[in-house]
């Protein structure tokens, strides 16, 4: 594996960065989680744009321009002769003194790394997920705002210990008010009587990709959608519900806090959605490999 640091690339074994890096020593730093479909980047450009927001929440100036940081995605991807995979994109705050000041940090650094995923086990998609709702609630946008896609995801990694605990694979956050706010690392959907709900970003929701083009298709395939507040009681007697994420894509949920959700399988709303979702990866995206652009790879 060839990894992207600053403009160079380095093996696996001598990709470093320093100890007095923020982005380790407190998480001071964005990144983003991108995925490559049939030679193609899917919303490369969308996820830029998103850690540019995030960057710019933290007063963190990312040391490269938009279009440089395409190319350089696009670069490692071919690197590493990768078509089909993820992409994880950081940027920290670099170096600095072992004080909490981001001004002692005089330069961020960018790290792009490209391999393969595979978040969940196919049965999973087929048979749909077992959920449960944790004690742990999700960041208030008054403190880390969950809009930011930062280098600190504790409050998902806390959550994700309680999901493990119960021996599941996912777990609802409910923000302070007791609404569902989204899972460790997806957006939460459900289908009511034909209509598709999802979380509004008020909730404590990340402005999630996967998210904006899974209501992008419910438009086009004629799928009434909205954005309200969402219970668990409207969790419990959803007829159908999905978790969206670049990594997961899209898998469905059959069971949350013991309810079984509709008839206990991956119904006919999420079908339809999960086939526009994936005829759209193979038509939208950066190129990574010009010379077979003329080909849908899989």
């Amino acid at each position: 594996m060839k990894v992207w640091i600053d403009g160079e690339f380095f093996g696996e074994a001598d990709a470093k960065v320093s100890v007095f890096d923020h982005g380790l020593l407190y998480g001071d730093g964005v990144f983003e989680g991108i995925r490559m479909y049939h030679n193609r980047i899917f919303k490369l450009r969308e996820h830029i744009e998103r850690l540019y927001w995030s960057a710019k929440a933290l007063l963190l100036e990312i040391p490269m321009s938009p279009e440089e940081l395409v190319r350089a995605c696009v670069a490692t991807c071919q690197a590493n002769g990768l078509r089909d995979g993820y992409i994880r994109l950081l940027v920290t705050r670099g170096k600095g003194t072992l004080g909490l000041d981001p001004r002692r940090c005089p330069r961020p650094s960018v790290i792009i790394i490209a391999s393969t995923i595979q978040l969940y086990p196919e049965k999973y998609y087929e048979e749909g997920l077992t959920i449960v709702t944790v004690p742990t609630t999700r960041n208030s946008v008054n403190s880390v705002n969950p809009a930011i896609k930062s280098l600190n995801y504790l409050n998902n990694i806390l959550a994700r210990i309680e999901a493990n605990n119960a021996g599941v694979e996912e777990a609802i956050l409910l923000n302070s008010d007791g609404f569902v706010a989204e899972c460790t690392g997806d957006n939460v959907f459900i289908v009511h009587k034909g209509r598709l709900l999802t979380p509004p970003q008020s909730a404590g929701a990340l402005y999630g990709i996967t998210r904006g083009t899974v209501l992008d298709c419910a438009r086009d395939l004629g799928i009434p959608s909205a954005e309200p507040n969402l219970s668990r009681y409207d969790v419990y007697i959803a007829d159908e519900m999905f978790l969206t994420g670049t990594a997961a894509e899209m898998v469905p949920v059959v069971k949350v806090d013991g309810r079984v959700i509709g008839n206990g399988r991956p119904g006919p709303v999420t079908a339809s959605l999960l086939a526009a979702f994936r005829d759209r990866t193979r038509t939208d995206g950066e190129i990574i490999f010009p010379a077979d652009s003329g080909a849908v790879l899989t």
